[in-house]
């Protein structure tokens, strides 16, 4: 049976560090794992309550399908100002007030945290955010493996065998 994961970087950054993990994941994932990057935090729009009913922005709409059809979901995130980014925040804002089926609600989480300096202030918040949606955080897939620019090929793609290795654990404890 193949297990779908939803990958969201929490950077807008075009050669970011986390989203280079994130591929990294796409291209060495476990067999059974089909894993997903969701690309649209830069359109979604900032939340609001009262937008938050049908017929839904298309861009939220997309997010939340997305989180429907994953099985879980790992995030990798940068700190800003020792937080969130708040376009992170602003996805997970989108997460809550979503009832239906197959919402975030009990969903297997983890993250990578990829900070050559940590980013605990930001992984702190997030574990914070992601307890009012409910979601399952698995302390398992939770990780800190640095990644640094200079790891990065020009495919965008992390080439550290280490580095790999351990991302890939990250998902297969999911």
């Amino acid at each position: 049976m193949r297990r779908t994961v939803l990958l969201v970087s929490g950077s807008l950054r075009q050669m970011s560090t986390n989203t280079a993990a994130l591929r990294t994941i796409t291209e060495i994932a476990p067999d059974g794992l089909d894993c997903r990057i969701y690309d649209g935090l830069a359109r979604l729009p900032a939340f609001n309550p009262d937008d938050d009913r049908y017929p839904l922005h298309p861009e939220v709409r997309r997010l939340r399908d997305a989180i429907h059809e994953a099985d879980a979901i790992v995030f990798s995130t940068p700190e800003y100002a020792g937080a969130l980014p708040g376009s992170l925040k602003n996805l997970l804002d989108w997460t809550i007030g979503d009832e239906q089926a197959g919402s975030i609600y009990e969903k297997p989480v983890g993250w990578v945290n990829v900070s050559p300096r940590g980013a605990d202030g930001a992984h702190a918040e997030l574990r914070a955010v992601l307890g009012y949606t409910h979601a399952r955080v698995i302390d398992s897939s939770c990780a800190h493996i640095p990644v640094t620019s200079q790891m990065v090929g020009s495919d965008g793609l992390i080439e550290d065998d280490a580095t790999r290795t351990a991302l890939a654990g990250v998902v297969s404890a999911l």
